[in-house]
């Protein structure tokens, strides 16, 4: 079996079409279609079925699989020892992140990974979802829960804590707030009830509210109506340093902590230079989460 009809095999199984896997082949989708005939014809079974949705995998397909992706990591550190490579971080490596992660912490983190490696290229991907590593959307992901299912390696990061924040002027402008009974009457922000994909970040609970006034999907956005005065949200607190005038509110009262997990595809776990990235982050992470909750402690 041609390991170059592998590759063809595991892009359409990621991208799900012909079209999508010619472009991260760089080739059309009829080349792609005949690669696959072919590779079908030699094993002597379908590997995918077109469906209004897209080209799904066979049965034979799925078995096929797990197969590719071993012989793509080998291939991946073959070519990394030979090149020299081994033990050092270069190249091009892909992250992806939740927002306020990828906001707030990570481009110090990654620059200062980058300085250390001068060959080294770091992609973030900052979306407030999760990451399909089996399709290859990304070498790694940070995750605010540790999944239960799925071929993946997990690595604790970090804790990190958030609590009740507001703008100083808003708090000048409404009813003091000495305890939680206090906060009934004030506008909460938050994230839009449907569209919380972990159950980490279902906040509301904590403050005894039961709706928010004002409502994004993203960290960044809500960030940015607390610090607009609009409101009192949770906030992480390794945010409130990059929002003069935000301060935590009820500190004592209400204050959560939330671990961030490192996610790798398990065929990866022999990879030392993506090993070494993990190590890099974690200690970034934590070294960053300390020094801005430190701040914001005494904003």
């Amino acid at each position: 079996m041609d390991w170059d009809d592998l590759r063809v095999f595991l892009a359409v199984a990621r991208a799900e079409s012909l079209s999508g896997a010619g472009r991260v082949l760089k080739c059309d989708a009829a080349t792609v279609g005949r690669r696959i005939a072919r590779l079908e014809e030699g094993l002597g079974a379908k590997l995918f079925v077109k469906s209004p949705h897209g080209y799904a995998q066979t049965d034979a397909g799925a078995r096929l699989l797990p197969h590719a992706e071993a012989a793509e990591a080998a291939m991946s550190g073959a070519e990394e020892a030979l090149s020299g490579e081994a033990g050092r971080l270069t190249g091009q490596l892909r992250i992806g992140a939740p927002d306020g992660c990828a906001n707030y912490l990570l481009p110090q983190v990654c620059a200062a990974i980058c300085d250390a490696h001068p060959g080294l290229e770091i992609q973030l991907i900052a979306l407030p979802r999760l990451f399909n590593l089996s399709k290859r959307e990304a070498d790694m992901a940070i995750a605010v829960s540790r999944p239960t299912a799925g071929r993946l390696t997990v690595q604790k990061l970090a804790d990190y804590q958030l609590h009740l924040a507001a703008d100083r002027d808003y708090l000048a402008a409404h009813p003091p707030i000495a305890g939680r009974a206090d906060l009934r009457g004030h506008r909460m922000i938050g994230y839009i009830p449907d569209m919380i994909f972990d159950k980490e970040l279902d906040y509301l609970a904590e403050t005894g509210a039961e709706t928010v006034g004002l409502a994004s999907n993203s960290v960044s956005v809500q960030m940015q109506m607390v610090r607009a005065g609009a409101g009192l949200g949770i906030v992480h607190d390794f945010a409130i340093p990059f929002c003069p005038g935000v301060s935590r509110v009820l500190p004592d009262e209400i204050g959560l902590r939330r671990t961030f997990w490192l996610l790798r595809h398990a065929d990866d776990r022999r990879s030392e230079r993506l090993g070494r990235l993990a190590e890099a982050l974690g200690q970034g992470l934590r070294t960053e989460i300390a020094r801005l909750e430190a701040a914001a402690a005494v904003q």
